[in-house]
């Protein structure tokens, strides 16, 4: 069966595995556009102090994600031979390592958010709305841990309808409470910006305790025992690592990077910070289903791998890449036809809507090769085990390319901010070319399930 033939079974079990992660990631995704519309009726330095208070949970959330990707790679190898006892002691790890780090981060958020937000501005207005916003919801962080870590085991092994359905809830009430508490409507008092991270706190809380209630309700497969969670011993945890930490080391180091471009972003002003932050969330509504499809495939292809059917999840791979192309090239004409639109809804200066316009015109057009990395990052390369390979790629384009780039735009050159965005995107064209080529090399390819039954085989690199 060639990469291009037309599959049924592919299409049919990609689009039942991505159509709730889509879903689930729209909601999120539209409801953090809607928060930052509501936000931005209250001003630039609204949406700036909103998008630096994020920051901190931006690198929390790809910490997260890291774990929870390298926890999956085996999750989901390990369901295709229905080795219920083994994820569980998969789990155990990744959710002592997310809690562990989203409890620090907790502190930080808490105790420490002026420090944390002059690292990217100077403006001390800024700053000030921005800490009252942070030490609210980093309260939140380790219900989001645990949420994230049940959500993604659950996903891993093919039931993604509870996840969407609890985050569905979660960020309905999270729309509704924003909005009562940032306008001080329906008898809630006026807050502004704090009455979104309320919203948000409160909302992160009841997804935790929905997820957990229905999973162990319901007796599913990831309704672990604590006494099962921690049932691994040393060896198993030591090459359970081999493979885990490099995906967390690199989420980590490309986290670093795109805030790094966010600190280079913010010292360019508030009108460009501002700018950055209005486009960012059109772009994360953009992907939405590019998300969906990639870590639906990686599911897929983890699943096959340990089946023992190598050759189907090289050929899943393939369609994923194509069908990733077409379909963002598409969404990428739409972006462009409705940016003006969509940037009409936002009360800021012309400046900055300018910057926002031309900053989403450059993502419309180079948005095919930003989907294609991710699909052959997540989708493909960690889904294969080949997690060494992909941190050092990851890394290296984004800190010898793409920072350096930056750097020189803003504070050499002296670009406006969306020629340095264009910048920035040059490093993924970089990435692709070695990424594409692994691909076609097969060398990603990692049966991670076929094991000792005591022990986890340390492959990956």
């Amino acid at each position: 069966m060639s990469i291009l033939s037309y599959d049924k079974e592919f299409l049919s079990t990609l689009f039942k595995i991505a159509l709730p992660i889509t879903i689930q990631q729209f909601v999120t995704s539209f409801l953090n556009i809607v928060d930052v519309v509501m936000i931005g009726q209250l001003g630039e330095t609204s949406i700036a102090a909103l998008g630096l208070a994020n920051q901190l949970f931006f690198l929390l959330i790809f910490l997260l994600f890291g774990i929870s990707s390298g926890s999956a790679i085996f999750i989901a190898q390990f369901w295709g031979q229905r080795d219920i006892k083994n994820i569980r002691k998969v789990m155990g790890i990744g959710l002592t390592i997310s809690v562990s780090c989203a409890f620090l981060f907790s502190l930080v958020a808490v105790f420490l958010p002026e420090w944390v937000l002059s690292i990217y501005s100077k403006d001390s207005a800024v700053i000030a709305l921005g800490s009252s916003y942070l030490r609210v919801v980093g309260l939140s962080y380790v219900a989001t841990a645990i949420t994230v870590s049940y959500s993604s085991t659950l996903r891993s092994m093919e039931q993604v309808k509870l996840p969407m359905f609890v985050s569905f809830v979660a960020f309905g009430l999270n729309a509704i409470l924003s909005y009562g508490l940032i306008f001080g409507q329906w008898g809630f008092p006026l807050m502004g910006v704090v009455g979104a991270a309320v919203a948000t706190c409160i909302a992160r809380f009841v997804e935790c305790s929905a997820l957990l209630f229905f999973t162990y309700s319901k007796k599913l497969p990831a309704a672990a025992k604590i006494s099962e969670m921690f049932a691994f011993d040393l060896n198993f945890l030591r090459n359970f690592s081999k493979t885990m930490l490099p995906v967390v080391f690199a989420e980590m180091a490309w986290s670093f990077g795109i805030t790094t471009y966010n600190i280079i972003y913010a010292r360019m002003g508030t009108e460009s910070l501002a700018a950055i932050n209005i486009a960012a969330t059109i772009e994360e509504l953009a992907f939405v289903i590019f998300i969906g499809l990639a870590n639906a495939c990686a599911i897929m292809i983890g699943n096959k791998i340990g089946e023992g059917e190598e050759q189907k999840a090289y050929e899943y791979g393939g369609k994923l890449v194509i069908l990733g192309i077409t379909g963002s090239m598409l969404m990428g004409c739409f972006v462009f036809a409705g940016a003006e639109r969509i940037l009409s809804l936002y009360k800021v200066s012309q400046t900055a809507h300018n910057y926002a316009l031309n900053i989403l015109t450059i993502f419309s057009l180079t948005m095919w090769v930003r989907v294609s990395n991710m699909n052959l990052f997540i989708g493909i390369l960690r889904s294969g085990g080949d997690t060494r390979f992909a941190f050092m790629i990851d890394s290296s384009s984004i800190w010898l390319i793409g920072v350096p780039l930056a750097f020189s735009g803003a504070f050499i050159f002296h670009l406006p901010i969306y020629w340095v965005y264009s910048l920035v995107v040059m490093e993924e064209f970089v990435k692709f070319s070695i990424t594409l080529t692994r691909y076609f090399s097969r060398k990603w390819i990692n049966n991670l399930a076929q094991l000792p039954k005591k022990e986890l085989l340390a492959v990956g690199g």
